[in-house]
């Protein structure tokens, strides 16, 4: 992939930097950086097309995310959900694949967007060409034989005869090795019918030979009525310098995560900052736009059995050969090829059981994940970030509206179920309120707090104007079961008639708190604790 407008070969410039980078940096064995579809237009919207703009992009996003790595701000990421993973890699799935369905029917002129995709696809579904069509699917059928076959190989024993362990090991590296058998054998195929004269597939095309110059990006752009500087340069991509590094690393994490979960590891998302921060940066010395985690290369990794990140030194110098002495070979791979290896690699990722999983789970988890899942249709950021800001919605209404146990007795136990944190006092208060006033007669309170394992200001505030109005009506306020950090708090609060009970129990056997300014030995007052 390469910024639309751009020159072909800084596709591949921008795809072999990362590579190494995060064989040295990466946390996740399948993860490959480099350009995709998405980051790509996103540079092409905010570089002007330009490849001195792309690349000085591709730095000062890796100085950004490089920043925010050694800050630490990586927790941050972990705000993206299982389902919102969930919905953008089975959303991925479906998009990547359809995006390849034009170079199995050998169809030229297809839209990016997916819905027009798939409108402009089945309408001129006539203008299919038959050689593409044929070498596509049967290289689809030939790695779905591949895959099958690696997955059912059984272990051959040492005591097996020499024949047999080599037949094991022929069968084996040819599954392994699927994706560059058929590419390999494709482009064979398409050599063929070229020297004989006749073309009936569709090939990449040519790439000019030769590796990129090792330099810093340029700072200051020549143009016709002068020099562009550096502060203009800036001032042109504008909100790019924060949607850019934003997007390419909520990409990575999201795609490192998801591979991570399906093949049981864990990242480290700071250690992923870094590793992205770097490899952006040092990617602008070798003319490279800005690079994220790459789904569909991901994919492919994966499914040629990567196990560890040094796959990506493999990658980086199968580039830097073919940049070198091996892109002529380029025009004779057919796209119908490369378009049955990526989907072959990202059809798997579709988890339609997660659905299902989810309704019989925790059902409210189902909004995020189709939020996600629905909106990665039309743009996969806008999907990522829905997805993480109605997940974001979901856990603030979880902390504003804490479960809250009520018994009724001689006095009215209240037990909240988590933290008290400031979007929760409100709720607590109008519990409380509504409930001990509202009785006949009217009863003190007991907040048993074993749950709570912290509080802020807020609350307190809060918790002080609640004793205060209770107090007004004739009624106490008590606590029981303060945790250490809590009762520290509201002890250095210094609340008028605060005071607490050790335990549940012994609040019960008390009966209750005493009246306002008066106690039984039990209670603890901020005055005696001071």
């Amino acid at each position: 992939a390469s910024a639309p407008s751009a020159p072909l070969q800084y596709g591949l410039y921008s795809s072999f930097m990362g590579c190494f980078v995060y064989f040295f940096l990466g946390t996740a064995k399948d993860v490959t950086l480099g350009p995709t579809a998405i980051m790509s237009l996103l540079v092409s919207s905010y570089a002007f097309h330009e490849p001195v703009y792309a690349v000085l992009l591709a730095f000062l996003s890796g100085c950004i995310q490089l920043a925010m790595g050694l800050l630490h701000l990586g927790f941050l990421l972990d705000f993206i959900s299982c389902p919102v993973i969930k919905g953008f890699t089975s959303a991925a799935s479906i998009t990547i694949s359809f995006n390849q369905i034009k170079n199995i029917l050998g169809l030229q002129g297809i839209p990016r967007q997916f819905f027009l995709q798939v409108y402009e696809t089945l309408r001129r579904i006539g203008e299919t060409r038959a050689g593409d069509a044929v070498l596509g699917l049967a290289c689809l059928a030939a790695l779905a034989a591949l895959r099958a076959m690696k997955s059912r190989l059984p272990r051959t024993a040492s005591a097996e005869p020499l024949a047999v362990r080599i037949s094991y090991l022929i069968v084996w590296i040819s599954a392994t090795a699927r994706n560059a058998l058929i590419v390999l054998f494709a482009g064979l195929v398409a050599y063929s019918f070229q020297v004989m004269g006749s073309q009936p597939l569709t090939l990449t095309g040519s790439i000019p030979q030769g590796l990129p110059a090792f330099r810093p990006p340029h700072f200051s752009m020549a143009a016709p009525n002068g020099t562009v500087p550096f502060q203009s340069m800036v001032e042109d991509m504008g909100v790019g310098l924060a949607v850019v590094p934003l997007m390419g690393l909520l990409e990575t994490i999201a795609i490192a995560k998801a591979f991570a979960s399906q093949n049981g590891y864990r990242i480290d998302p700071n250690q992923e900052l870094l590793a992205l921060g770097v490899a952006n940066i040092l990617g602008s010395f070798v003319s490279s736009y800005p690079i994220t985690g790459s789904f569909g290369r991901t994919a492919v990794n994966a499914q040629s059995g990567v196990c560890t990140p040094a796959g990506g030194l493999v990658t980086g110098a199968v580039v830097l050969l073919s940049l070198a002495y091996l892109t002529s070979l380029f025009s004779y791979i057919p796209k119908a090829a490369l378009a049955a290896v990526i989907i072959s690699a990202v059809a798997p990722m579709f988890d339609a059981g997660i659905f299902r999983t989810l309704w019989r789970v925790k059902r409210l988890d189902l909004v995020p994940l189709c939020v996600t899942f629905l909106l990665c249709f039309w743009e996969v950021q806008y999907g990522i970030v829905a997805g993480v800001l109605v997940s974001g919605i979901l856990l603030l209404y979880s902390i504003a509206r804490p479960p809250i146990k009520v018994l009724e007795g001689d006095v009215l136990l209240v037990q909240p179920g988590s933290s008290l944190h400031f979007p929760a006092i409100e709720c607590l208060r109008d519990t409380v309120c509504g409930r001990a006033l509202t009785a006949s007669p009217p009863r003190s309170v007991i907040v048993d707090c074993c749950h709570v394992s912290s509080i802020d200001y807020t609350v307190v505030v809060g918790l002080a104007e609640l004793l205060q109005e209770l107090h007004k009506h004739g009624l106490s306020l008590a606590f029981c079961g303060l945790k250490d950090p809590v009762l520290q708090v509201l002890l250095s609060a210094d609340l008028e008639g605060f005071q607490h009970f050790p335990s549940r129990e012994e609040a019960e056997r008390c009966g209750g708190a005493e009246p306002w300014g008066s106690r039984a030995d039990p209670f603890t007052s901020t005055t005696e604790s001071s």
